[in-house]
């Protein structure tokens, strides 16, 4: 079985459609994404339509949870734009998105931890920053969820952690967007450091399952155009460099 995984796609339709092309060349039996859809300066309502076509299988992410149940005062701009440009259908489409989801009974697909989708799995924030997961930390939020491949997003940060219990975690990056800055629950920084969009491939083998991390060239400084038209100059910042201003 081969799985590619794709997470965080933000709204930025052009990285997505990069991705999928990528994806279509390499060869996959099914693509699951892993939330976090729409929100941001981009293309929701696009983008939106685009995976509705597709129909993966998708679990819903925190700003899929924000953009259906905060009140717009209390949303960010990133949420706010989602929110204002999406349809009544999208919006029915992200509210029957599921939190977690299996493929058999050997794939579990989550956004953030089993229980979470605010938590990275294989990242930490301290008040010192972010930084990995270490094996104690990811195997306490893995609890005992079942699987033997547990994919997820988030973060943003292409990773890998094979637990001694034999369960490989993944995270494979964001499609849509390579830097960011959180104050919540300290004050952190997410960089990756190239703008190519990401995503992953999961095969299981006689051996067990190996994952591959690929980034993708894309026209990163249209989307960052577009990012400025719409007054995001931070995203426009991140989406040329993979990181962020300062």
């Amino acid at each position: 079985m081969r799985i590619a995984a794709i997470s965080d796609i933000h709204g930025n339709l052009p990285a997505l459609d990069a991705v999928l092309a990528d994806i279509a060349r390499r060869g996959a039996d099914v693509i699951v994404n892993l939330g976090d859809l729409l929100s941001g300066p981009l293309q929701p309502r696009e983008t939106a339509a685009r995976l509705m076509a597709l129909d993966l299988p998708t679990v819903a992410g925190n700003h899929e949870r924000q953009v259906l149940t905060h009140a717009p005062e209390r949303m960010g701009a990133a949420d706010r734009r989602a929110d204002e440009h999406i349809t009544p259908a999208q919006r029915a489409w992200l509210a029957s998105l599921p939190a977690t989801l299996r493929l058999g009974d050997d794939v579990l697909l989550v956004h953030g931890t089993p229980t979470s989708d605010l938590v990275g799995w294989l990242e930490t924030v301290t008040p010192a920053g972010m930084r990995a997961a270490t094996h104690s930390e990811a195997l306490e939020r893995a609890g005992n969820a079942a699987g033997s491949l547990l994919l997820c997003g988030h973060t943003h940060v292409p990773r890998a952690l094979r637990l001694d219990d034999g369960r490989l975690l993944v995270n494979p990056g964001s499609v849509g967007l390579q830097a960011y800055q959180d104050a919540d629950p300290y004050p952190h920084r997410m960089e990756n450091g190239t703008p190519h969009a990401r995503y992953a491939i999961a095969e299981r083998t006689d051996a067990g399952w190996t994952v591959a991390h690929v980034a993708v060239a894309y026209d990163w400084d249209a989307a960052a155009a577009l990012a400025e038209r719409h007054g995001a100059p931070d995203w426009a910042h991140a989406l040329r460099t993979g990181r962020m201003p300062g």
